[in-house]
C-alpha cells in the first residue's frame, strides 16, 4: 500500500498542475488557439474583443479576427453585424476541427475597419494555414449555383486555384448574374472555412464571402458559354486536361474490411480510411497491414486511390462498436461524430432479404428507422455463397462498416444522413432472438391466407369457366390484375384505389358491365350509372368474418340480356377480393392503434409520445420556438392497490386520467408512460409561467376523492415541468429533466 501512495501523490499533482494550466477565463484567441481539443470541450469560458470578417445575415454563422488570430463562433440569428464591426464574445469554448466558440452573448463596441486580406495559395489553404482567416485568392470560376440555407438563398462557386478547386458561398441569390462570369479568372475575398466530414476531418476548402462585392472578375473567359461550339458526345473527352501533383501517402492499420479489386478499409483507434485498390491478394480481416495512396476526398470523405497495400501478418483485431440507429446517422454541428468507415454493430429487426446481381441486400428497422446491410458478391469468377436464411421478423446484430449513403456536410444545417452497413462475410449477420409467432406480419399472414381460401372455394367455379372461355392473353391479364390487388392488399395502397382497381376489374371480366362497390357506412366507388332505371342490376354482398356485411359489389346490365353464371362467379370474386382487402385494413388499423396507445386508459402511449416529442423538437429548432414537457407521479399509488386491490387501482388510473384530460387544451397530449407515471405535451406555450399554470391545473384536479366499486379514495399527484430549449434540447434529456423536476416537488411535498 506505501508504494501505491507516491505515485497516487504524482499523478493527482500532474492533474492539479494541467488543470491549472487553463485559465479560469480566456480573453485573447492567442490564448484560445493553445488549447488542446481536449481542453476545448471541457466548455472553457471565454471573454475577448475582436473584428468581424464574416457574418451569416441569417444563420448562426460568426468569424472574427484580431490581429494574426481568427476564430469561428456560433451566434443566435439574425445577430445584425457586419463586417468591420468590433465586438466583445463572450461564451465557452468548444472542440472541433480546430478550438470553436459557441456564444453566449455579442456586444457590439464601435465600427472599424476590416483587416487586410492575406494573398492566399492552394497549398496554404489546404494545409490549414489561414483557417478562419480573412484571405484573397485568384480562381477561374467554373459554376455559380443558387442554394437555399436557412430558408434564404445563397450563391455557391465552384473555383479552380492553381493547385486544386475551391469553393465558396456568397450570401444572396447572384447567381444569374454571375452566370456570365464562367471561366473567367476572378478575385474573391472571404473567411477561410472548410468542408468536413462526419469525423470534423477536413476533406476540402470553403471561403464565406460577405457579399458580391468580395469577387472582382480579373478577366474575362475569351468565349462565353453560349457561345461554344457544340461538342459530339463521343468527342467529349477530347477537352480533357489535368495536371496532378498530388505526393503519395503511407497510412498503417488494422484491416476490418476487404474487397478484392475493389476497396480495403483500415482502423487505428478511433480514425479508418477507406482506400480504392486493384490488387486482389490474399489480405486477413484483423490483420495490420500498410498502404501507400493518393488522398482524396470521396463522397466529402478522406480516402486514399490507387492503393497499394501489405498484410503484415500481425493478428490485432478491432472490437466492432456497438452503436444506434441515431448514432450512426447523426452529425452534429461544429463537432466531431459520425462513424464513417468505422467497424461497428447495430441490433434492429429484419423486414426482407434481397438478392441482386452484385450484392445481397439485409433491410432492417431500427428504433424505427431503416437502414440497410450490403454484402458484395465475389469477383465474377467465384460464385457467391447461398444467401444468408434468417426468417423476417426476427432480431439480429450486424456488425460491418459503416458507410454514408449521402454525405454532404457544407453548412451547419444537416443533422441525420443515411447509412448503410457492409459486411464482410455472412458471419456478421447473427440471430439475437427469432420472430415472434403473434407479429403484425404473421396476422397478416394469417388473416390473408383464410380469406384467400374463402375466396378460392367461392370462385373456384369461374376459374373453371373462365380458363375454358377466354383466350389465353386474356387470361394472363386478368391473373396479372388480380396478383397486383392482392399484392397492393398486403402493402400500403389507399383502400379505395384497391377496390377501385377490384370494380375495373370485375367490369372487364363481364365485358366492360358497369361495375361499383358501396361499403357499408361508407363511400361508393367505381363506375356507378347515373340513372339504374330499366337497368337489370346485379349484386353480391362482401362478407366479413362477424356475420355483418362489410358492403355490396353491384354490376349494372342491359335489360335485354339473360343472366348467366359469369354475373355472380364475377361478382363473387369482386366481393371476397374487397371483403380481404376491408379486413386487411380493419386488422392493421387496430393492431396500429394498440402499439400506440395505452389499453387501459386509452390515451396515447410513451412510444407515441416519443415520437411527437421528437417531431415536435425539430419543429421548434425551425421555428425558434419553445414548448413544455410536464411529467406527473401518482403519489401512494401503490397502497391503492396494496389496500383496494389492483381492480381498484386500474379504475383509479382510468379515472385519473380522464381527469387530466378535462383540464388539457385540444393541443395538448395527455400519455401514459407506465404504472403510475405520466406525461403532457404542451406545444402552446410562450414562457415556462404558461406551462406552470396547465401543470396547477393537473396537479389540484386530485383534490376532489376518487369514487371508486362504492369507496372513496384520495389521490395526489407530483408533477414537474420541464421548458425547450431552456431545459433541455433533445428527447431523452427533456424527459430527465421534467423527471428531477417532478421528483423535486415530490421530494419537497414529502418534507411538508
Amino acid at each position: 500500500m506505501k508504494i501505491w501512495i507516491p505515485a497516487l501523490a504524482i499523478v493527482l499533482g500532474c492533474a492539479s498542475a494541467a488543470s491549472a494550466a487553463v485559465p479560469a477565463s480566456l480573453t485573447t484567441l492567442r490564448a484560445i488557439h493553445t488549447l488542446t481539443n481536449t481542453q476545448a470541450r471541457q466548455g472553457l469560458q471565454v471573454a475577448f474583443e475582436a473584428t468581424v470578417t464574416y457574418c451569416d445575415k441569417f444563420g448562426v454563422d460568426l468569424f472574427v479576427q484580431d490581429g494574426n488570430e481568427a476564430i469561428y463562433v456560433e451566434v443566435k440569428p439574425n445577430s445584425g453585424l457586419v463586417p468591420g464591426d468590433r465586438v466583445l464574445v463572450r461564451g465557452k469554448t468548444r472542440g472541433s476541427f480546430g478550438t470553436d466558440v459557441v456564444s453566449a452573448d455579442v456586444i457590439l463596441l464601435h465600427h472599424s475597419a476590416t483587416p487586410t486580406p492575406i494573398a492566399a495559395t492552394f497549398a496554404q489553404l489546404i494545409r490549414s494555414e489561414f483557417d478562419c482567416k480573412l484571405v484573397t485568392v485568384h480562381a477561374t470560376l467554373r459554376s455559380a449555383d443558387q442554394v437555399t440555407m436557412d430558408n434564404h438563398p445563397s450563391t455557391y462557386l465552384r473555383l479552380r486555384m492553381d493547385g486544386g478547386p475551391v469553393d465558396a458561398t456568397i450570401l444572396g441569390g447572384h447567381a444569374g448574374e454571375l452566370k456570365e462570369l464562367l471561366d473567367a479568372q476572378v478575385e474573391v475575398t472571404g473567411v477561410v472555412s472548410g468542408i468536413f466530414d462526419s469525423k470534423m476531418q477536413l476533406t476540402g476548402i470553403l471561403l464565406e464571402v460577405f457579399d458580391i462585392s468580395g469577387l472582382k472578375v480579373i478577366k474575362r473567359a475569351s468565349i462565353g458559354p453560349d457561345a461554344l461550339p457544340v461538342t459530339p458526345m463521343d468527342r467529349v473527352l477530347s477537352a480533357y486536361y489535368d495536371r496532378d501533383l498530388t505526393h503519395r501517402v503511407r497510412v498503417m492499420g488494422t484491416i476490418t474490411y476487404y474487397q478484392p479489386g475493389s476497396a480495403i478499409v483500415l482502423q487505428e483507434g478511433s480514425r479508418s480510411l477507406w482506400i480504392s485498390t486493384h490488387a486482389g491478394d490474399p489480405m486477413r480481416i484483423g490483420d495490420v497491414a500498410e498502404a501507400t495512396g493518393f488522398p482524396d476526398a470521396h463522397y466529402s470523405y478522406l480516402a486514399l486511390t490507387d492503393g497499394e497495400s501489405r498484410d503484415t501478418q500481425i493478428y490485432k483485431p478491432i472490437t466492432p462498436q456497438r452503436s444506434t440507429w441515431r448514432e450512426l446517422a447523426t452529425w452534429n454541428n461544429g463537432e466531431p461524430s459520425g462513424h464513417q468507415n468505422d467497424l461497428v454493430s447495430i441490433e434492429g429487426q429484419l423486414l426482407t432479404v434481397v438478392r441482386e446481381a452484385s450484392q445481397d441486400e439485409f433491410v432492417v428497422l431500427s428504433n424505427g428507422k431503416l437502414f440497410t446491410a450490403i454484402y458484395r458478391h465475389p469477383p465474377m469468377d467465384e460464385r457467391p455463397p447461398p444467401i444468408k436464411q434468417v426468417p423476417p421478423g426476427a432480431r439480429i446484430r450486424i456488425t460491418g462498416i459503416c458507410m454514408a449513403v449521402q454525405a454532404n456536410f457544407i453548412g451547419s444545417g444537416q443533422e441525420e444522413v443515411p447509412f448503410n452497413i457492409l459486411l464482410r462475410s455472412f458471419d456478421d449477420i447473427a440471430v439475437v432472438a427469432s420472430p415472434s409467432p403473434l407479429s403484425v406480419h404473421n396476422l397478416i399472414r394469417v388473416v390473408a391466407l383464410l380469406l384467400l381460401a374463402m375466396f378460392g372455394l367461392g370462385a373456384r367455379s369461374w376459374f373453371i369457366e373462365r380458363r375454358v372461355r377466354r383466350q389465353t392473353a386474356s387470361l394472363a391479364y386478368i391473373e396479372q390484375r388480380r396478383g397486383r390487388i392482392l399484392e397492393d392488399i398486403n402493402g400500403a395502397r389507399p383502400l379505395a384505389e384497391i377496390v377501385e382497381q377490384i370494380t375495373e376489374l370485375v367490369s372487364f371480366k363481364l365485358n366492360g358491365a358497369p361495375c361499383w362497390c358501396q361499403i357499408a357506412d361508407g363511400a361508393q366507388l367505381g363506375n356507378c350509372p347515373p340513372k339504374l332505371t330499366g337497368l337489370r342490376i346485379v349484386q353480391s354482398q362482401i362478407p366479413s368474418r362477424s356475420g355483418q356485411p362489410l358492403g355490396t359489389v353491384s354490376a349494372a346490365f342491359d335489360p335485354l340480356t339473360k343472366p348467366n353464371t359469369n354475373e355472380s362467379e364475377a361478382l363473387a370474386m369482386a366481393a371476397a377480393l374487397a371483403a380481404l382487402a376491408i379486413e386487411t385494413r380493419h386488422l392493421y388499423s387496430d393492431l396500429i392503434h394498440r402499439s400506440e396507445f395505452d389499453l387501459l386508459t386509452d390515451i396515447p402511449n410513451r412510444f407515441f409520445l416519443e415520437k411527437h416529442l421528437d417531431a415536435l423538437i425539430d419543429e421548434a429548432r425551425q421555428n425558434a420556438s419553445v414548448f413544455g414537457l410536464i411529467y406527473i407521479d401518482l403519489d401512494e399509488f401503490k397502497q391503492i392497490n396494496d389496500l383496494h386491490g389492483h381492480q381498484a387501482g386500474d379504475l383509479f388510473l382510468q379515472e385519473a386520467a380522464l381527469r387530466m384530460k378535462r383540464q388539457l387544451r385540444s393541443c395538448d397530449m395527455l400519455a401514459r408512460l407506465g404504472g403510475d407515471e405520466f406525461a403532457v405535451l404542451v406545444p402552446q406555450v410562450h414562457n415556462r409561467a404558461g406551462a406552470e399554470e396547465i401543470a396547477q391545473r393537473l396537479a389540484e384536479s386530485f383534490n376532489e376523492p376518487f369514487a371508486v366499486e362504492g369507496e372513496f379514495i384520495k389521490g395526489s399527484a407530483s408533477v414537474g415541468v420541464a421548458l425547450y430549449p431552456e431545459d433541455a434540447t433533445s428527447k431523452d434529456s427533456l424527459l430527465s429533466a421534467a423527471d428531477a423536476a417532478m421528483y423535486k416537488e415530490k421530494h419537497a411535498n414529502s418534507e411538508d
